[in-house]
């Protein structure tokens, strides 16, 4: 008798056990792709971009410069070519002095009244990281990425060294740290923006004259995420673009 109530409650315990990994197993549930979020390519880019330098940037000669081209990273497409055109981002930039200086590649569109403003790009899913192709000249340089949260938060990662020859994949991988699905009461906020890349210089290397090319922004993300009725209302976005009256719904 007592051998079998020892075996029931083991039952009981091993259900209990159970019972919240199945509870959590959609969580689990993972479905990872990797869309290009920007390719430069014509009729086919996701944005317009602008490029601004750092105080001691060269603006007398009209630094920094910037341009499509065409072109592609051998290692993505092949060395031929000839279904579709290719591009890709050049950047000419100069320092009048050496030091930490910087430039920022920022998403833009058009405001309302004809000034570009800050366009940053929604990131689906959940990210697990972002690379883009990049054109090294042997410059003692790196370059960085900053994504703001679901909670505001903006977070620099830095994508890697430029000091090397020839179009390289650079990656940063995104810290679980950083939250991306943020389920508040009553408002629900969800994914990665990317807010803008940025190159530094180093104290020690030329800075009077220099060239970087950029190609293809890509993510890998999981883009599983638990739905319910409701949570279209419910994200943070369509909240925010509510026209609200305090005075009734009449007109």
């Amino acid at each position: 008798m007592k051998r079998g109530k020892i075996v029931f409650l083991c039952l009981i315990l091993l259900t209990s056990l159970a019972l919240p990994a199945v509870l959590s197993a959609d969580e689990q549930t993972v479905n990872y792709i990797s869309p290009v979020i920007e390719s430069f390519d014509p009729g086919d880019t996701t944005t317009e971009w602008v490029v601004q330098g750092s105080k001691f940037v060269d603006e007398e000669n009209g630094y920094p410069k910037v341009a499509l081209v065409e072109g592609w990273p051998e290692a993505l497409h092949g060395r031929n070519w000839e279904e579709k055109d290719l591009q890709v981002m050049a950047i000419n930039a100069a320092f009048t002095r050496q030091g930490y200086n910087y430039i920022e590649i920022i998403p833009v569109k058009d405001g309302e009244d004809g000034e570009k403003v800050h366009n940053p790009l929604k990131l689906p899913g959940r990210v697990k990281s972002i690379d883009m192709w990049v054109l090294g000249t042997q410059f003692d340089y790196y370059l960085e990425v900053h994504v703001k949260d679901s909670t505001g938060v903006i977070h620099v990662l830095r994508m890697g060294s430029l000091n090397y020859k020839g179009w390289k994949n650079l990656k940063a991988d995104i810290p679980t740290s950083i939250p991306q699905y943020t389920d508040f009461k009553g408002e629900i906020s969800t994914g990665l923006e990317l807010v803008k890349f940025m190159i530094w210089t180093t104290p020690h290397e030329d800075v009077s004259n220099y060239y970087v090319f950029l190609d293809q922004i890509k993510i890998l993300t999981d883009d599983f995420i638990t739905r319910f009725d409701g949570d279209d209302l419910l994200r943070s976005e369509v909240i925010n673009d509510i026209n609200w009256s305090s005075e009734g719904t009449g007109e």
